[in-house]
């Protein structure tokens, strides 16, 4: 697997006679005036079983549209494809890998085998059988079927157009361990998506190639070890040959293969290194960042007893980057920002990674640059200076070449690592944007290496033999006091474990909470056309502004997590953790902080910035930026009322997330001295109505907290009787403020308040009004 040998492309047809004697994986004859590709297979043994080999998608050519993950160079499918000939028929089937027996007796792998399904993926017509048993077919119109859902990734009444969809003979290729293939499909709607209009040349149509290979099984499979802490990335198995008593379930560890030259030293050089190669798309100095970044992983796997195990390389200009033989980080282009990921081509058997496949957007570094500019000013751009928005870009570019590859080295994330000082890379970091003598400064923003977490989850990964070793380092890193929080427990706004802030920062999330808002203010008032570049459209300045606007956003998320939270350590039975709930006064400090986060003078707008972010065209017809810009107030005039009600609903949706206020009601019933369902309402509906008297700005931000906690009511996932205590409270406000006497605007805007509050269908329709409570703009990934 590790040493597949290039040869030339095959000719346009090839005998199945001449080709058979080469060394290929199997017979392959193409032809490129017929269209066919035939396959030559093997007599089937007695189960009609022909061949089996590791099946490999990848796409070759994106779509250009970040909301559908359609990337070149993004792995599809791994799996074991095997061929059975039925009769006159070719069943092409994907093994169910995901139930087994290992440990079992044939009669017991047998029977697993026969109780869970495979899957059929193609069912084709042999076309001529020889005297040894053995069969040809045309394997062409498997390739050019839609095996992996693009039509509903793609959504919007995509379909595929067979008769605009076909396998290319020209470019099979057939080597010793593997045999490549390429595939054009092309997809149709009458109704596509804005975003897919955006990257289309006729605005509905999109084609795409994708790579099929088939590849000979590793024949010495890597011995397998599990991961049940989900430290790293792992392939699910259910072992029914488990001993009575003991799981099923069998969380195969994800890892390359890494053997050392004397097996039995603590430390020593390896027989193979790990090499990953930078795509040559990667324009400098982008590409010597990510060759540093990803770099930095030689120094977790030399602590951890590997001698030059890893190393970084720029891809040849003649390598194919699907090539098997190569860990790859793309350099992707999009029409619109998105996401980097690190995803493998994996053994199912085993676990083993055969191929890491990195995907990197490459805008990313350019809205970096862009919000630097617009924190320190757009003339400090190539300066040479501290606060060089293209140096401070590149470092966030190392610290995501490090992250994307620790993904396809086998890690996980590990969102706790900002409350340690950045003691991992597999963390999403906040740029640490800093105040010095009152002045704005990014010279910190990133750190620089992988961190102590990095180096033990390598070590855990790489060097522990047995799940026994493994386990004792775990142990050891749980006295260290290091922390893991990871996805599963972190993910969506009413995540409970405070420890798993995304792009945070800081210790006490509350504390930073403020630093962030006085950093904010700081970088609001030297806000101006300075933060875009000389000659550049001043209507982009709008595009600049959301980021400043909006940099408290992901704080004020990992400071909601204290309310309710709770610590939820991962351990097996034996290991030295507990589960512990926050501290009432981290609690009180979180409620404090996220009032200051709504407060007038948080989400007022300084007068000058009225007129400069109100300069034409209203729009440049760029889907990038028309999607990333805040709502205008008509034309091109800039709506400062409306970027206060997303700034409070940006409070909102993390304070009165459903799993929140559940967890608020259980901790009141646990007898914990720390907010409930009834404070956070009462402290809501007290800011609300001293937020009214400040006028105009204040109204619209009290509306808006009266129309979240509305909707919160109404969540499916939130108790029903918290849904009806909120309810009645929010009845009594209604009564209170319909009862108003004040005069003029406060007066009119009570009493208007208090109708649709007491209006259970106006109030319905309200909140089902996005212009009524509105979506916040973009924001990850940064």
């Amino acid at each position: 697997m590790r040493k597949l040998i290039l040869a030339a492309a095959l000719a346009s047809a090839m005998p199945f006679g001449p080709l058979a004697a080469q060394d290929t994986l199997l017979p392959v004859a193409a032809d490129t005036e017929t269209g066919t590709i035939m396959l030559k297979m093997s007599a089937p043994d007695d189960a009609g079983i022909a061949g089996r080999y590791l099946y490999v998608a990848q796409i070759e050519t994106g779509v250009g549209s970040a909301a559908t993950g359609v990337d070149r160079g993004a792995p599809l499918r791994t799996g074991i494809l095997r061929f059975r000939r039925l009769g006159k028929k070719v069943v092409a089937e994907l093994e169910n890998t995901k139930f087994i027996a290992p440990n079992g007796s044939k009669a017991q792998q047998d029977s697993i085998a026969n109780s869970f399904s495979n899957a059929t993926m193609w069912v084709g017509d042999i076309k001529e059988t020889s005297e040894d048993g053995s069969f040809s077919f045309d394997f062409a119109p498997f390739l050019a079927k839609d095996h992996f859902g693009f039509a509903q990734q793609l959504g919007d009444g995509y379909t595929l157009q067979g008769d605009y969809s076909l396998a290319d003979p020209a470019k099979v290729k057939a080597f010793p361990e593997n045999v490549e293939f390429s595939a054009l499909l092309s997809f149709t709607s009458k109704k596509p998506d804005p975003s897919l209009r955006n990257v289309s040349p006729n605005g509905s149509d999109i084609s795409l190639w994708v790579r099929h290979s088939l590849v000979e099984l590793p024949d010495d499979p890597m011995p397998r070890r599990t991961d049940p802490y989900g430290f790293a990335f792992s392939t699910q198995t259910y072992d029914f040959s488990a001993p009575l008593g003991k799981s099923m379930l069998v969380n195969l560890a994800e890892r390359h293969r890494l053997e050392k030259v004397d097996p039995a030293a603590e430390r020593g050089p390896v027989k193979e290194p790990i090499v990953y190669y930078v795509d040559g798309a990667a324009p400098e100095p982008v590409r010597q960042a990510l060759i540093d970044g990803v770099g930095w992983w030689a120094e977790a796997f030399d602590e951890a007893g590997f001698i030059d195990a890893f190393r970084v390389e720029v891809l040849p200009a003649n390598v194919d980057p699907l090539d098997m033989r190569y860990n790859a980080v793309n350099w992707v282009n999009r029409a619109t920002r998105g996401w980097s990921y690190g995803p493998s081509i994996v053994d199912p058997r085993t676990g083993e990674i055969l191929k890491g496949s990195v995907m990197l957007g490459s805008l990313r570094v350019r809205q970096d640059i862009m919000i630097f500019q617009a924190l320190m000013g757009a003339g400090l751009t190539d300066t040479g200076d501290p606060n060089d928005p293209v140096p401070v870009a590149l470092a966030r570019i190392r610290q995501l070449g490090a992250h994307e590859v620790g993904h396809t080295l086998g890690l996980a994330h590990n969102f706790a690592a900002s409350t340690q000082d950045r003691y991992s890379v597999m963390d999403y970091p906040a740029p640490r944007v800093e105040l010095v003598e009152g002045k704005l400064s990014i010279a910190n923003a990133y750190g620089v290496g992988v961190g102590e977490w990095d180096k033990f989850a390598i070590k855990y990964l790489y060097a522990a033999k047995t799940d026994e070793e493994a386990r004792a380092m775990v142990q050891e890193a749980q006295a260290r006091g290091l922390r893991f929080a990871s996805n599963a427990d972190t993910d969506g706004t009413g995540a409970a474990n405070p420890y798993g802030g995304l792009w945070d920062d800081g210790l006490e999330p509350a504390a930073e909470l403020h630093r962030v808002l006085d950093v904010r203010e700081a970088a609001l008032k030297r806000f101006n056309i300075d933060a875009i570049p000389a000659g550049q459209d001043l209507a982009s300045l709008r595009r600049a502004f959301v980021p400043i606007w909006l940099l408290h956003r992901y704080q004020t998320e990992a400071s909601a997590k204290l309310l309710g939270g709770v610590y939820t350590p991962i351990g097996l039975n034996g290991d030295d953790v507990a589960v512990s709930k926050v501290p009432a006064h981290q609690q009180d400090a979180a409620l404090d902080a996220l009032m200051r986060a709504l407060s007038v003078e948080t989400l007022s707008i300084p007068r000058q910035l009225w007129h400069a972010l109100s300069y034409g065209p209203r729009t440049d017809y760029d889907y990038s930026t028309t999607i990333e810009i805040l709502p205008m107030a008509g034309g091109s005039v800039f709506d400062p009322m409306r970027a206060a009600e997303i700034g409070a609903v940006a409070v909102l949706d993390n304070l009165l997330a459903p799993d929140r206020l559940n967890r608020l009601d259980i901790q009141q019933a646990d007898g914990i001295a720390a907010p409930d369902v009834e404070r956070v309402l009462d402290r809501l509906i007290g800011h609300a109505n001293d937020s009214a008297r400040k006028g105009a700005l204040g109204r619209r931000i009290a509306t808006t907290i009266a129309l979240s906690m509305a909707k919160a009511s109404r969540e499916s996932a939130l108790s029903q009787s918290i849904g009806m205590q909120m309810d009645g409270r929010i009845a009594t406000w209604a009564a209170e403020l319909s009862r108003s006497r004040a005069k003029g605007a406060d007066g009119d805007w009570a009493r208007g308040l208090g109708a649709l509050l007491s209006d259970r269908q106006a109030l319905d329709a309200a909140i089902s009004n996005k212009s009524m409570l509105p979506d916040l703009p973009p924001g990850s990934p940064i």
